[in-house]
């Protein structure tokens, strides 16, 4: 893995790791140790049709519902694929905690972390590469667009979860708090940089908050930000940030959320 500069020394373009290395440097956000768990959603085609796995050519499923952790031949698709990339991920050194069927048939996820820092942006690459490769291997297309099938399906995301070590420690439930609030001042500015074709994705059906308004709430699949119930209960712990679509820079989004919550001041 490395990350690419002109040859007089500019980063190019696409090169995001830079600005997010310089932020993950601040020593503000160093003290912080922030941690990321990140989700990373995708959905599985047939490569002569670009239809989802486990599809009728030219037809539908039936509705959401058990699909979702799934488990049997006519609800999961692609198992394999999934389990070969978990495999490689662990044999490669990536911290990746696990795997899932999703809502829409055809789609999965696999979550990275914790990873601090920059750490966090490096592995969900990797890991992304090595999908696209067992892929490869299997026949398959793997697509991350947010929303692969319009109409009454499931988007894909790669929602974010977030701490720092103020927020893990006794009293954090405060800090999370304040965290929000300065997450909710710069929502478009977020929404700006968290993927393309997310406003299909956001539109507050399908377990998203509408992509012009900014919520959060706990326990709230519905929210922009969701806190978990047991980090109410605790007084302290992690939160998620629900927008990031599934085609989102990781090196983007994280150094953003660890800029918002702990550099900038409003």
């Amino acid at each position: 893995m490395c990350d690419c500069y002109t040859p007089a020394g500019e980063p190019i373009p696409t090169n995001k790791r830079h600005s997010a290395a310089k932020i993950f440097s601040n020593p503000e956000v160093a003290a912080e140790e922030p941690w990321y768990g990140i989700e990373q959603e995708y959905t599985l085609l047939q490569k002569d049709t670009n239809w989802p796995l486990g599809w009728p050519v030219g037809g539908f499923p039936g509705p959401q519902g058990p699909y979702y952790c799934g488990i049997g031949a006519d609800k999961s698709f692609g198992r394999d694929i999934v389990d070969s990339h978990y495999k490689a991920c662990l044999y490669a050194g990536i911290n990746i905690s696990g795997i899932n069927g999703e809502v829409m048939p055809g789609q999965w996820e696999f979550q990275v972390g914790p990873s601090v820092g920059i750490s966090a942006g490096d592995q969900v690459w990797v890991a992304r590469y090595i999908l696209e490769r067992i892929t490869e291997i299997a026949g398959v297309v793997v697509t991350f667009d947010p929303k692969p099938i319009p109409g009454d399906w499931n988007g894909a995301g790669a929602h974010t979860n977030y701490s720092t070590k103020s927020m893990r420690n006794e009293g954090g439930y405060e800090v999370i708090k304040a965290a929000i609030e300065k997450l909710k001042l710069r929502h478009k500015e977020h929404i700006a940089a968290y993927g393309e074709g997310n406003e299909r994705r956001l539109t507050g059906r399908h377990e998203t908050a509408d992509i012009n308004t900014f919520s959060w709430g706990v326990a709230n699949r519905g929210a922009s930000v969701r806190v978990g119930r047991e980090t109410e209960q605790n007084g302290k712990g992690y939160f998620e940030d629900r927008r990031p679509a599934s085609n989102m820079d990781p090196y983007v989004v994280t150094s953003m959320i660890a800029e918002t919550t702990i550099i900038w001041k409003p």
